[in-house]
């Protein structure tokens, strides 16, 4: 089948050949033709005939066909376009306020689909859709209705700078609405079996566009949900708080509607599948498939340092909590004098990691404290430690603790997050914030190399199984079969809901379409002018009604039947009820 394969932010295969997940899954499912739609951050060379990028993706592209690659810059220079009539723009005002309203009014909310597909519907219809928003009209009605009563401003009252910077913002967000993806020609969204959205946000608006429009079905994949790791970063983004604000309920309904519209959502956890459902995701449609690594194919870490070691790996921040590390390493300390604390990361935040040095000071451990920086491997890192130490305050992706777990080293981690799922059994947890219970599980495990390596083991094993690459493409492979056979296999062509029944899907089986029908078509309809219920075979002969009476056992009945179902496929058609085999068809429909 044609999937479209919808990614926002990177080019999906990187230039040294390390390829990442959506490689992964495209080599995994060979028997699917995809084609990737990709929102670039900045201005780029548009690419759509699958071009390699460097040497390494010119090898790979040697071993099988590569797949279209179709980019749009989501920010910097907006696309060319002309500015929209004084009727259009009126249209547009229409539905750019409801729009709006949907994102200031709370009591308006369900007006932001409208509001969405209506744009697109003009953006597809004349291409104005970019002069527009940045016109001064989009930023009249925008500030209106930002600064009429009723509109949440909770957050502060909008200045004019704020008009024009949100005016300017939501142009981007809203600009792959203008994308040239839209249609049914070869290329084209419209021409897919079915779009599967990676990473959610932006990502998702052509795939809402084209269920909108031609009725393609998607399916979303979320690794880290796009909506938390914007209500994260917008803490700090250089905006005002009531720009902040309009920009977070853009990307709050934009979730909603999302999860609303999709088949079938794929948490890559279950700890983001609650966030999901509390975004308003049905439980029904929502599965968990873990993020793969290739790196269950590592081998095992070599033999452990000599000196018992906690290694710990993060960024240097304060929702990694290295202090923690620290605090409860100075217990350890206290009762083996030997050990040693290794901290694997970058500096995140400015002058962090002269803090964390002065913290390791001031608590006396800082001949035994070595930052080492960023590791030359994750493999490296663990390599290094006897004992692999988590304290972070919020553990929102599993992808790190799973491959500490691939090391075969002990693990120990604060229970937040996804450690309790990723971990398990397999390794100690202790609560967050508290230095003791840390420092009593690394003392418990430095202590005891049976159960250090016992555990080690059973956590390697409980990687590999969860998190392996063949798990993941055998999932979505079972995905895009049942979401394509349970949607119309004609969706644009299907009536209204109170013209009929809509289209059923795989209603005809493929011997409909292959075999030739110009012989037997005739014939029965001759037959059913005739008004009889025996249809004529392509020779002329008709059945014999004696063998199709009302009497008989049932076995009889059901043999009667299966060999009318092999007679009609012969004919490229399914047996209407209560056809009886066909005894000129030959001895195969007699055995039957």
């Amino acid at each position: 089948m044609r999937v479209a394969l919808l990614t926002e932010g990177v080019r999906p295969r990187s230039p040294r050949g390390a390829g990442g997940w959506c490689d992964r899954l495209v080599d995994g499912l060979r028997e699917h033709d995809f084609a990737w739609y990709v929102l670039a951050g900045t201005d780029g060379p548009s690419r759509a005939d699958g071009a390699a990028d460097g040497a390494a993706g010119r090898a790979g592209a040697e071993e099988r066909a590569r797949p279209a690659i179709h980019e749009f810059a989501l920010r910097g220079r907006r696309p060319a376009g002309r500015a929209p009539g004084a009727l259009r723009g009126r249209q547009y005002a229409a539905a750019y306020d409801r729009l709006v309203r949907a994102l200031l009014r709370p009591g308006e909310r369900s007006g932001f689909g409208p509001g969405l597909y209506r744009l697109a519907e003009l953006a597809r219809a004349d291409g104005a859709l970019p002069a527009f928003l940045v016109s001064d009209r989009a930023r009249r009605v925008l500030e209106r209705v930002w600064r009429s009563p009723g509109s949440d401003t909770s957050a502060g009252q909008p200045l004019v700078c704020d008009v024009l910077v949100a005016a300017d913002l939501l142009e981007q967000c809203l600009r792959p609405l203008s994308a040239p993806w839209y249609g049914t020609a070869p290329g084209g969204l419209g021409a897919a079996d079915l779009c599967h959205v990676v990473g959610g946000g932006p990502a998702a608006l052509p795939a809402l566009v084209a269920k909108q429009l031609h009725g393609v079905p998607f399916v979303v994949t979320e690794h880290g949900l796009h909506l938390r790791e914007q209500y994260l970063g917008y803490r700090e983004a250089p905006y005002r708080w009531p720009v902040r604000a309009l920009l977070l309920a853009f990307f709050r309904a934009l979730t909603e509607e999302t999860y609303r519209q999709a088949a079938i959502l794929t948490p890559g956890s279950a700890h983001d599948q609650q966030w999901q459902r509390h975004c308003g995701a049905d439980p029904a449609r929502t599965r968990v498939v873990y993020e793969g690594t290739p790196a269950v194919e590592r081998p095992a870490a070599g033999p452990e340092p000599d000196a018992p070691t906690l290694v710990w790996a993060g960024a240097l921040e304060p929702g990694r909590d290295p202090e923690l590390a620290l605090h409860a390493f100075a217990r350890v300390r206290a009762e083996l004098p030997a050990a040693r604390l290794v901290l694997h990361g970058e500096e995140a935040v400015p002058g962090y990691r002269a803090h964390c040095a002065a913290v390791a000071e001031r608590l006396g451990v800082a001949d035994a404290v070595e930052f080492a920086g960023r590791p030359r491997s994750a493999a490296d890192a663990w390599a290094d430690g006897t004992v692999v130490v988590f304290s972070a305050l919020s553990q929102r992706r599993p992808r790190l603790l799973a491959d500490a777990m691939l090391s075969g080293r002990a693990v120990v981690s604060t229970d937040v997050g996804v450690a309790r799922e990723v971990v398990g059994p397999t390794g100690l947890l202790v609560p967050p914030r508290d230095p003791q219970a840390l420092a009593g599980a690394c003392l418990a495990l430095l202590r005891d190399g049976e159960r250090r390596a016992r555990l080690g083991l059973a956590g390697r094993l409980r990687a590999q199984e969860r998190f392996a690459v063949e798990p993941v493409t055998g999932a979505f492979r079972e995905i895009y079969l049942e979401l394509v056979s349970q949607w119309p296999a004609f969706p644009a062509a299907a009536p209204d809901a109170g013209a009929g029944p809509r289209p059923r899907p795989f209603a005809r089986p493929a011997e409909y379409w292959i075999t030739d029908r110009r012989r037997t078509a005739p014939a029965e309809a001759a037959a059913a002018a005739a008004g009889t219920a025996d249809p004529v075979t392509a020779d002329g002969t008709g059945t014999d009604r004696t063998d199709r009476t009302d009497g008989g056992s049932t076995a009889d009945r059901a043999a009667a039947a299966g060999a009318g179902a092999v007679v009609a496929l012969s004919r490229g058609r399914l047996p209407a009820a209560g056809e009886a085999p066909d005894r000129a068809a030959g001895p195969f429909a007699e055995a039957v």
